[in-house]
């Protein structure tokens, strides 16, 4: 069965253009106009991806990304922006939301399926090393195969890249993981993501999990370490 991609973009010749190439590479595209129709599909067609426009009518690209990450039944779903070149505002505000990755316009199509592609290859069940059934550290646990965190018997609403950074420090307790490391382990060697996106996914965490703004440690000009519990 083909993977579903939701393409929301107003611009009908670049939707066009996007889901004639992803029909070729074996996808089967949606299509949305707008902000709006793009959260009602979204929610009814639960697509494997999410390509999505920021500047739209209705209901602007970051909008409909809140409202992803908002709704527990497609939370999880990957999400790739299309920003204006340089625009970097707007990718560090997608980024803070959950956004899984951006690509630049003007882009090449063969560029975009190309990281969807590696998307939802590192998304892929068993497309990971095993992890531990569950990881603790103080009053935190993290049941990995729910895909689920606590705090003192409270759940935490994560993104997935959230999830994967915490699963990553609490892996690696008392060590220091680089930036570069985090890209790779969360995002895939192959990411054309800034280490601006870890700092930003971090200070997202330690917003969440409160205790985490002391226990993960800032290395300068290096990374993140956990302390040891």
């Amino acid at each position: 069965m083909p993977r579903t991609i939701l393409v929301v973009e107003d611009e009908k010749e670049i939707q066009d253009l996007l889901a004639h190439y992803l029909r070729k590479e074996g996808f089967s595209p949606v299509l949305a106009s707008d902000g709006e129709t793009a959260i009602l599909k979204a929610r009814k067609e639960k697509p494997d991806l999410v390509l999505l426009d920021i500047l739209l009518p209705k209901a602007d690209g970051l909008e409909v990304l809140r409202a992803i990450r908002s709704d527990e039944s497609i939370s999880r779903t990957p999400v790739v922006m299309l920003t204006a070149k340089g625009d970097e505002t707007d990718r560090i505000v997608g980024l803070e939301l959950g956004a899984d990755d951006y690509i630049p316009k003007p882009f090449s199509p063969r560029e975009v399926v190309a990281r969807i592609k590696a998307i939802l290859r590192r998304s892929r069940p068993g497309a990971r090393e095993p992890e531990p059934a569950t990881l603790t550290y103080r009053d935190l646990r993290m049941d990995v195969g729910r895909h689920e965190v606590r705090c003192e018997g409270k759940q935490v609403s994560l993104t997935s890249k959230e999830f994967r950074i915490l699963q990553a420090l609490l892996s690696s307790s008392g060590r220091v993981l680089s930036r570069e490391a985090i890209l790779s382990k969360v995002w895939g060697e192959d990411t054309h993501v800034i280490d601006r996106t870890v700092d930003v996914h971090i200070a997202k965490l330690r917003q969440k999990i409160p205790f985490l703004a002391k226990a993960i440690e800032t290395v300068k000009d290096v990374g993140y370490k956990l302390r040891e519990s």
